[in-house]
């Protein structure tokens, strides 16, 4: 019974609480729908027995004869090793779950809600995108970085105007970039380890006119889906001084993507760490 105990705990750690706790915890368990039919029989199949022998008192009568001892046995071990591969079964659609809902999570954070535009003025609108995405910003005139979504400041909207942006580890994505169309102060960016940033964000960003005069500084590092492409549009920031470009497996032709960023722009000074 020794072996039987010790999968029954590691089912019921996959599982978590859910099993013990409440009499009947098998009508508790809601599953996606992805799980496959089976996976759902043999899993609430495998809870019911298994809440039934928890609920119960933990007398057992003895058996009458040798042989059904180890009939009982074997059923009980039978139980355990179906409830075991649903388990992993479960776990492994969790696994998918889990990551279709984050993405479905991020995309909702970079909705471009336009009427909050009109409302609010496209600084502040592109204040609470970046925050709520995990990234930072630095207003005009001010030293300190905002990164809490509930302390961007207050007072008249036309105030506090974008200086500075840092997107590390942020999930901002290319479908919230109409946020920074009407940003007019912006002078660097720096988008590092973003897992969303992609060559049409660039290409969005480098096409937007305000930043086309604005911006001055910036750095791409550790964006696994940048690739030349997305690095030489960066070429119609014709005011950008300063590009640090760090830990980008995408690009491929290192030499000819800064050749023709340095013809395009003259004064850009380009800080490569490719290898």
């Amino acid at each position: 019974m020794d072996l039987i105990i010790v999968t029954h705990r590691t089912c019921c750690s996959s599982l978590g609480s859910l099993l013990l706790s409440s009499p009947r915890p098998h009508s508790n368990l809601h599953l996606p729908s992805s799980f496959s039919f089976s996976s759902r029989t043999k899993l609430r199949d495998g809870c019911r027995r298994m809440s039934s022998r928890a609920v119960a008192k933990p007398t057992m009568p003895a058996p009458t004869t040798a042989t059904s001892y180890v009939l009982k046995d074997r059923e009980g071990l039978r139980d355990m090793r179906l409830l075991s591969k649903a388990v992993q079964g479960a776990v492994s659609q969790k696994d998918w779950t889990c990551r279709h809902f984050w993405g479905w999570l991020n995309a909702v954070f970079n909705k471009v809600d336009y009427e909050r535009i009109k409302a609010v003025g496209p600084d502040r609108a592109a204040a609470e995108w970046l925050l709520r995405c995990g990234a930072k910003v630095r207003f005009q005139g001010f030293d300190r970085w905002h990164h809490d979504y509930n302390g961007l400041p207050t007072g008249p909207l036309d105030r506090y105007k974008i200086q500075a942006i840092d997107a590390t580890e942020s999930c901002i994505m290319q479908r919230g970039f109409d946020h920074l169309d009407g940003l007019k102060y912006v002078e660097e960016i720096k988008f590092n380890k973003c897992i969303y940033i992609e060559d049409t964000c660039l290409e969005r960003l480098s096409s937007l006119k305000n930043l086309q005069e604005s911006l001055y500084m910036m750095e791409v590092v550790s964006c696994g889906n940048v690739t030349d492409k997305g690095v030489i549009s960066l070429h119609k920031l014709r005011n950008l001084e300063y590009l640090f470009l760090s830990d980008l497996p995408g690009i491929k032709d290192r030499q000819t993507t800064v050749d023709r960023l340095q013809t395009a722009l003259p004064r850009l000074d380009i800080a490569l760490d490719l290898d």
